[in-house]
C-alpha cells in the first residue's frame, strides 16, 4: 500500500479536529465513514487502497443509507432517530462532489439519447442510455433519479 488518497487524509484530519472540538455528530459520522472505507478496502480476496473515486462511491452509498434510514425511522414512528439522520447526511455531503440538479440530469439524458441515436427505441434502449450516463453521474446524482429521467424521456 503506497500513499493514501487525499480524501481519506482529509477525512482523518477532520475527524481529529471534530474530536478536539467535541463535535459528537461530526466525529461519529466520520468514524462511521472511515470504517466503511476500511471495510471496502479489505473486501474481496485481496486488500487494496481505495482511490478518491472509490471513496466517493463509498460516501455516496453511506449518504443513501442515511436518507433511507431517515425515511424508515419516520415511518416507524421513531422521530428522535429520524431527526439525527439529516445531520449525519449533511456531514457526509460535505465530502461529496456537488450534486447535479434535475435540469442538469435531464440535459445529460437528452444528450446521451441523441448521441446514441436511440430516441425511437423506447425502453429497449434504457440499458445503453444508463451505461452511457453512469460514468458522468457517479457520485454526483442518485441512480434512481437518473433512471427515472431516462424512463421519462424514453417514453415509458
Amino acid at each position: 500500500m503506497i500513499d493514501m488518497s487525499d480524501l481519506k487524509d482529509r477525512l482523518r484530519a477532520d475527524l481529529t479536529t471534530a474530536m478536539k472540538a467535541r463535535d459528537d455528530v461530526r466525529s461519529s459520522t466520520l468514524r462511521m465513514v472511515l470504517t466503511a472505507i476500511t471495510n471496502a478496502e479489505v473486501a474481496g480476496k485481496q486488500s487494496r487502497e481505495l482511490s478518491d473515486d472509490d471513496i466517493v462511491g463509498v460516501l455516496s452509498t453511506e449518504a443513501k443509507k442515511r436518507r433511507e434510514a431517515a425515511t424508515a425511522f419516520t415511518e416507524g414512528g421513531r422521530s428522535e432517530m429520524a431527526a439525527k439522520e439529516p445531520a449525519v447526511g449533511a456531514v457526509i455531503a460535505d465530502y461529496l462532489p456537488e450534486q447535479l440538479s434535475e435540469a442538469e440530469i435531464a440535459d445529460l439524458v437528452t444528450s446521451a439519447i441523441a448521441q446514441l441515436g436511440v430516441a425511437g427505441e423506447g425502453m429497449k434502449a434504457m440499458g445503453r442510455v444508463m451505461g452511457a450516463i453512469q460514468p458522468q453521474t457517479k457520485g454526483r446524482a442518485d441512480g434512481a433519479a437518473v433512471a427515472a429521467e431516462v424512463r421519462r424521456q424514453l417514453g415509458a
